[in-house]
């Protein structure tokens, strides 16, 4: 999770939501990003989707078995649909996201869903103080520029 909050780190120097993630397989970082929703002008550039994205590049396969995912907040269900997708067996999260959280905030797509065709385990909670207090002083911040005239608070959107 160290490494998570790194990224997420890089993304709020960005001005960017500051979520980061990281993807482990044995042992090893396969993956690693942060939000660029802004920065690239693309609302599914969660860092969530951009680790996988390049997780599947790294190994060669879509499926991310043996693979634990890393991430400081909560994935919203965009995430977490393309997280079961992907298949990986765990994922591990910093600090809930109560309105939109899809991995047991206000619905569980990662490991309680049925009908889905696969479930990780999953552990709340790692870290999630400094990952919310991140976030948290981000959005103060923007809404700090918002108030003095500097335009639109930048990375208002996204996970």
């Amino acid at each position: 999770m160290a490494q998570a909050l790194r990224e997420a780190r890089a993304a709020y120097a960005a001005t960017e939501v500051p979520v980061g993630c990281v993807i482990v397989r044995e042992g090893k970082v396969i993956a690693r990003a942060w939000n660029q929703v802004e920065t690239l002008k693309d609302a599914t550039a969660h860092a969530e989707m951009l680790a996988l994205t390049a997780a599947q590049h790294a190994l060669g396969d879509w499926r991310l078995e043996k693979c634990t995912l890393y991430v400081t907040k909560e994935p919203c269900p965009m995430c977490a649909g393309a997280i079961v997708h992907c298949r990986p067996e765990r994922v591990v999260f910093g600090c809930p996201d109560p309105k939109a959280g899809a991995a047991g905030g206000w619905i569980n797509l990662l490991d309680a869903n049925p009908p889905l065709n696969h479930r990780c385990e999953v552990l709340a909670g790692v870290r999630g103080e400094e990952s919310l207090a991140l976030i948290q002083s981000f959005f103060r911040e923007a809404r700090e520029r918002k108030k003095a005239g500097e335009g639109r608070a930048s990375g208002l959107a996204g996970s």
